[in-house]
């Protein structure tokens, strides 16, 4: 557009049509997320073509998710977190274990002449690996904004979700470098994973001096200032850079780290009410319709049809019956487990960076890329209908936390929808009343 101004109205777009899809969804009992996956996709490539994935959505979306993350982290229970740790490893190990075997096998039948060619220049088995690697991908993102919409972050099945999602994104990362090495030597193992081990040492560290440093600061400080903002936004973006440039390490784990040390000082309530204005009128819905964006259709062959949807069956039932399992392992209950299971089941942009990464390698071919990134989009709009299915099983479990913004977020996406205004508003009236009522009496 003239001038270079194009992009807002790129953006307005798609906050129109992320939030209208959203309202969309919200009326079919379905998560606001959903409605943004799909806005992102009738306006990109796939079906209007109105707006492209540009360098500007891009970085913008990429903001988003490490703030999600940061949020996320926040609202985290340090003291379930830690007596989730163990399990969160299990249920993460066996939830990686399965989708590499699943895939695997899933690509052996299909990668093969006259079925479905593939380019890819390494031997055969190292690209059926991959497939496998692909599905060991898990984008927590999905997963929490749903939660916190669902109003269940802070229950003992959204901790694990959580812990095991972390815990997963570095044995993936893990597996990729495995892969990754036998097809291009210059990529060292046990480089990688002294990195690995190195990021959470210096998050051990810097988590420590950060804490130290603002408890001391906040002690002296007033309350309801705005550079408390800036300093938490400030090292979450810090941590991100040197997890990702320094370690090697997603992006979104060291915010989530950071959103961790934060959530463990005074502010994280009133730091966390911020954050979230700003995630939800601009960033959360530029994220996930840039997923949405992404998506090209490609050349569909009958195998490559039949690939794409047993893609999309393994992708699901891999991630559900080996979280599940690590789960039952872990002595949760079935309904927690079939919640972790689902929880799990998000791919999302995660799986989109390893997949180029193995077609620069030569680990994939480009008749495959199709079929993942249909599994990708699939995974992505599902994982929140089935979460919303599968918290209607089981007691109501919210532990009870301190009150504050966290214990409202129910009552905040209500608001924000406009469902349930009224109700507040009479028990809003009626406390008054009592207080009132309760006030004359001890005057009289």
């Amino acid at each position: 557009m003239e001038g270079g101004y194009g992009f807002l109205l790129d953006l307005a777009l798609i906050l129109l049509s992320t939030k209208l899809l959203g309202l969309l969804t919200q009326r079919f009992q379905l998560p606001q997320v959903v409605g943004a996956l799909l806005a992102g996709l009738i306006l990109g490539p796939a079906v209007l073509n109105v707006i492209q994935e540009t360098e500007f959505i891009k970085d913008t979306a990429e903001i988003g998710v490490i703030v999600m993350m940061f949020c996320a982290g926040m609202e985290t229970d340090v003291n379930e977190l830690k007596h989730s740790g163990k399990a969160a490893f299990i249920i993460a190990l066996i939830g990686v274990l399965v989708p590499i075997g699943g895939g695997f096998a899933l690509a052996y039948f299909f990668n093969q002449p006259g079925v479905i060619e593939s380019d890819a220049t390494t031997p055969v088995f190292l690209q059926n690996m991959f497939i496998g690697v692909i599905l060991t991908a898990t984008s927590v993102s999905i997963s929490v904004e749903t939660l916190k919409e669902l109003g269940k972050l802070k229950t003992r099945s959204g901790n694990a979700i959580l812990g095991a999602a972390i815990i997963d994104d570095v044995l993936g990362i893990i597996a990729l470098t495995i892969i990754s090495s036998m097809a291009d030597s210059s990529v060292s193992i046990g480089i990688v994973l002294l990195q690995i081990l190195g990021f959470f040492v210096f998050v051990a560290v810097a988590g420590f001096l950060f804490y130290k440093f603002y408890i001391h600061w906040v002690v002296k400080a007033e309350k309801g200032m705005h550079r408390h903002v800036i300093i938490a936004f400030v090292f979450c973006l810090l941590m991100s850079y040197i997890a990702e440039v320094a370690f090697g390490v997603a992006d979104i784990t060291g915010a989530f780290c950071a959103g961790v040390i934060i959530s463990m000082t005074q502010r994280s309530q009133y730091l966390n009410s911020k954050f979230d204005v700003l995630s939800y009128a601009y960033l959360s819905p530029l994220f996930f319709a840039s997923i949405g964006l992404q998506v090209t259709l490609p050349e569909m062959t009958p195998a490559i049809v039949w690939f794409s949807v047993l893609l999309i069956v393994v992708a699901v039932l891999t991630k559900v019956v080996g979280c599940g399992l690590g789960a039952k392992l872990c002595h949760y209950q079935n309904y927690q487990a079939a919640r972790i299971g689902v929880g799990m089941i998000s791919r999302g942009e995660v799986a989109l960076i390893v997949a180029s990464k193995g077609m620069a390698l030569g680990l994939m071919g480009h008749n495959f890329l199709g079929p993942v990134i249909l599994m990708v989009v699939a995974t992505t709009i599902v994982t929140p209908i089935l979460l919303k299915f599968v918290f209607r099983w089981g007691p109501a479990n919210t532990p009870p936390v301190e009150k504050g913004f966290s214990e409202n977020y129910a009552q905040l996406g209500a608001l924000r929808s406009g469902i349930g205004v009224k109700e507040m508003a009479k028990k809003a009236q009626a406390q008054a009343a009592q207080e009132r009522k309760a006030s004359s009496k001890k005057t009289k």
